[in-house]
C-alpha cells in the first residue's frame, strides 16, 4: 500500500532556477514508494531506502552528546526535514541537522539551508557517493560549519569544517570506537563507542 501525504492546494517551492523550482514543485507532488525518501541531487530527483535498525542507536548517540552543545536558538533533531540550497540546485533531507529555530517558523514544506548550524549523514550502499562525492562540497560551498559524515560501510567517523567557496577546508577522521573533536559552534568531543554495525549485517 502506498500512503500519500497530506498535500497542500498550493505547493510553495523555494526560490531558484526555473528548473530547480520545477524540480521541487514536482517532489512534494509526487507518490513517494513506501520505504523510501526523495532528494533533489544534481539536477534530480533521487531515492534512497529508508535507514535499517541499527542506525538508531548512532543517530541516538550523536543528538545525546551533541545537543546539549549546540548554538544558542537552535534545534536539533532528525525529523524528516528538506532543507534547499538554491544556488546548488539541492533539496537535502540530512539524517541529522541542528538548524536556528526561527527557520521553522513557516508554511513552506522545505526548510532554507542557511539556517543549518550542523549536518550528520549516515552512509549506506544506496547512498554512500552521494554523502561522500555531492553532498560534502555542497554543504561546504553553501557554508554550512559542521558536517559529519559516519561511514557506516567503512566504519569511519569524519568531521568537515571550515566551509568556503571551495568547500570546506578542514577534516578528520576517526575509526568507529575512538573519539572525534567536533569542532565550533558545538566545541565537543565525539564519543563513537556505540558506533558499530552488527556483525552479521550485510548490506545488498
Amino acid at each position: 500500500m502506498t500512503l500519500m501525504l497530506e498535500r497542500p492546494t498550493t505547493i510553495e517551492a523555494p526560490r531558484g532556477t526555473p528548473q530547480f523550482e520545477a524540480l521541487c514543485d514536482t517532489l512534494l507532488s509526487m507518490e513517494v514508494p513506501d520505504g523510501y525518501r526523495a532528494e533533489i541531487v544534481g539536477g534530480n530527483i533521487v531515492m534512497s531506502p529508508w535507514s535499517r535498525g541499527f542506525y538508531l542507536p548512532v543517530m541516538e548517540s550523536v543528538l545525546d552528546q551533541l545537543k546539549p552543545e549546540r548554538p544558542p536558538g537552535h534545534t536539533m533533531s532528525s525529523a524528516p526535514f528538506l532543507f534547499t540550497f538554491p544556488g546548488e540546485e539541492r533539496a537535502y533531507g540530512p539524517d541529522i541537522y541542528a538548524a536556528a529555530t526561527s527557520a521553522f517558523r513557516t508554511d513552506s514544506r522545505y526548510v532554507d539551508g542557511e539556517a543549518l548550524s550542523f549536518v550528520c549523514e549516515l552512509t549506506s550502499s544506496a547512498t554512500r557517493l552521494v554523502d561522500w562525492q555531492d553532498k560534502v562540497p555542497v554543504y561546504g560551498r553553501a557554508g554550512v560549519p559542521v558536517y559529519l559524515l559516519l561511514d557506516m560501510q567503512e566504519q569511519t567517523a569524519t568531521v568537515f569544517w571550515e566551509p568556503s567557496a571551495k568547500g570546506y577546508l578542514s577534516r578528520r577522521t576517526a575509526p568507529f570506537g575512538g573519539k572525534l573533536e567536533i569542532p565550533d559552534p558545538f566545541g565537543c568531543e565525539l564519543d563513537t563507542g556505540v558506533f558499530e554495525v552488527p556483525a552479521d549485517v550485510t548490506e545488498s
